[in-house]
């Protein structure tokens, strides 16, 4: 038996220290080590102490890491920002831009342009492309149809309108209706452009205010 490392193990267990961390000192395997720990109780004054310890270091590395998402974000938004007069001159920027912030998903930290207009996603497909250079890869489409319309090639149409292969395509989105009968004959459901990048969501914040302070909105 590893006399010394046992003894080191039960003042580290005394001490509040976690399984994890006595194994980061002690090389045994953790059946040892739980045999070696398994009578030794640790005070409870003790105990509170390193709970408090713990939770302390869990929070002061939460609010790090939440102050540096911060200001990276901030960063890549101020840079957006300055970038706005460069880019104003291309129309197909001002055109995108404006589209997004008009129907553009503002609430979370992804980038989402849902319409049902192909010659609108067809712009916004454009504009991802020749302006924000979004990689082929990171395109997402998702549709939402209603079941009086759904129809086996809706995925095929909205495909050739994005130029998005179908395996980029989530599961369409089927919502029941009481309506008996078409209203729209053609209508081929919502698309849904999505890329997955907080990055690029961010710029598009710091485009947005470039807009209103050159435009002193």
């Amino acid at each position: 038996m590893k006399y010394k490392e046992k003894l080191i193990a039960i003042k580290l267990k005394k001490a509040g220290k976690s399984y994890c961390e006595i194994l980061k000192v002690i090389k045994v395997s953790r059946g040892t080590l739980s045999l070696w720990l398994r009578d030794i109780k640790i005070d409870s004054k003790n105990r509170k102490k390193v709970l408090i310890g713990r939770e302390k270091s869990r929070y002061l590395a939460a609010l790090a890491k939440k102050e540096d998402r911060v200001q990276r974000t901030k960063k890549i938004v101020d840079s957006a920002e300055k970038e706005f007069k460069i880019l104003a001159k291309k129309e197909l920027f001002l055109c995108g831009l404006l589209l997004y912030w008009a129907e553009g998903d503002k609430k979370q930290e992804r980038v989402k342009f849902a319409n049902s207009d192909k010659d609108m996603i067809k712009l916004m497909m454009r504009w991802f492309r020749e302006v924000c250079h979004v990689p082929e890869s990171k395109f997402r489409i998702a549709l939402h149809i209603h079941s009086l319309h759904i129809s086996h090639d809706v995925a095929e149409y909205w495909s050739k309108i994005t130029g998005v292969s179908r395996k980029q395509f989530n599961k369409i989105y089927v919502k029941k209706t009481t309506l008996k009968n078409r209203r729209v004959p053609l209508y081929e459901g919502t698309c849904s452009i999505v890329v997955n990048s907080k990055e690029l969501f961010r710029r598009i914040v710091g485009w947005k205010k470039g807009l209103i302070v050159h435009f002193k909105i």
